[in-house]
This record gives C-alpha cells, structure tokens and sequence, in this order.
C-alpha cells in the first residue's frame, strides 16, 4: 500500500476495498510478485519499496497486460465459445440475482441476444449492473463461457440510459376524488361509484442511481490483459 501511494504511474497493486494484494500471485509458483507500471524507471522504485522473501533475480519487461488486447468488436451472432468480446446491445431483459450470488442480464442487437454476467468475484460492481433496465444501451467487455453462452463482464460502457418511469397508484375520478378500480390486465380502470373510465395511471419518473459512463470490475477481480479505467487513454501497442 505504501508503494501503491508512493508510485503513481504504477496500477492494480491492492485492492483497498477488498483489502486484496494483486502483487502476488495465487498459485504455488516462483514468483514472489509483480508490479505493472508506465515506465522502467518508476518500477525499479516500487520494486526497491517492496519487502518480501529473499529475491534470486528480478526482470523488467514489455507486456500486453492492462491493455485489453484480448478483446474484439463483434455482434451478438459473430459469439462464439471462449471469445473474448467487446459487444453493443440494449438491455432486454433486467438484471436478476441467482444462486451463488451471480447477477445475469441479456442484451439484444439486430442479430440476437446474449447473456451477460457479473459474477459474484464482481464483489461492488455487481451493484451497478442490478440499476440496468430494459431499454438502456450498453456496451459489454469480457470472455465468453462456453454453455450456456455468456458474456462473463470484465467493463461496462452505459450509452444510454433510458427514464425509469413506473406507476405508483390507479387514476383517481374526476368526479368523485376517489381511486379507480382496475378492470383487469390491459383493460384500463373504472370508478365504481361514477362509472367513469380511464385508460391512464398514474406515473412517476424514477430518479437512476448510475450514471452513463465506464465501469469496471475491482482489482481483485480483474483479469490481467484487461485495461483499467485509469489508462483507457492509453493506446495498446
């Protein structure tokens, strides 16, 4: 933590929500850790703020992490078993919550639909994707399970967000002040002591609670070619 604060042009060290260091690796291999920078000169900083076991010998090198050059352009009917997509839709159907914790929606384009998903890894983002609802544009990054056929969210860019707009009670009667009586799915409302009718409820525009923009996964949850929000103004190479 105290080389995350220290070393700016560094990234995805630890995770001060989750309370997770992204340094060291979780399988049982010889490398103590790693740091992912800008430039050499401000790694070989970090790497000297650093404590750990004795170090045997220690490299910098060029890589394509945090560049998401895994990822590609497709429509929805160009998916395939484990691509790693960037994908336009609109959301079609709301997100929902099933066991485990996992939190599914789908979008749909001019040539299908698909299943997104924000595991429960997600953790926090888990909270913006339950705010989508049917008709917001977004735009999905993230690899593809083979069955069923989801998109396993690594970003989101919200486009569009359309206006929340639900009914909050029945009409009330002109006439008499009193609430209309619905007459059924689809059949409009009627005051049962004036006999007026009407088609309209009464709606109220639900204020949205996320915002259009990008939203990523927390560092404990990223995977490592994904770009973070702090360098989308970097260019891969």
């Amino acid at each position: 933590m105290k080389m995350d604060k220290m070393i700016s042009s560094t990234f995805d060290n630890f995770d001060y929500k989750n309370n997770h260091n992204r340094l060291v690796p979780s399988s049982p291999c010889p490398i103590l850790y790693g740091i992912r920078g800008e430039n050499s000169k401000d790694l070989d900083k970090a790497r000297e703020l650093i404590e750990s076991e004795k170090i045997d010998s220690w490299l910098i090198f060029k890589t394509n992490q945090g560049t998401d050059d895994h990822l590609q352009k497709k429509s929805i009917n160009k998916i395939i078993s484990y691509d790693s997509v960037i994908c336009k839709g609109i959301v079609n159907r709301i997100p929902r919550t099933i066991v485990g914790g996992h939190v599914i929606f789908s979008i749909k384009d001019s040539t299908g639909e698909i299943d997104c998903a924000a595991y429960e890894p997600t953790k926090e983002f888990r909270n913006i994707i339950k705010e989508l609802i049917i008709g917001d544009v977004v735009e999905v990054y993230g690899g593809v399970r083979e069955k069923p056929l989801t998109i396993n969210l690594e970003k989101i860019y919200i486009k569009n967000l359309v206006k929340n707009v639900i009914k909050i009670e029945n009409p009330v009667c002109p006439r008499c002040g009193k609430h209309m009586k619905s007459k059924g799915t689809g059949q409009g409302f009627k005051c049962k002591n004036c006999g007026i009718k009407s088609k309209k409820p009464i709606f109220e525009e639900k204020k949205r609670r996320i915002s259009k923009g990008f939203y990523e996964v927390p560092v404990c949850a990223r995977r490592h070619l994904s770009k973070p929000l702090i360098r989308m103004n970097h260019k891969t190479f």
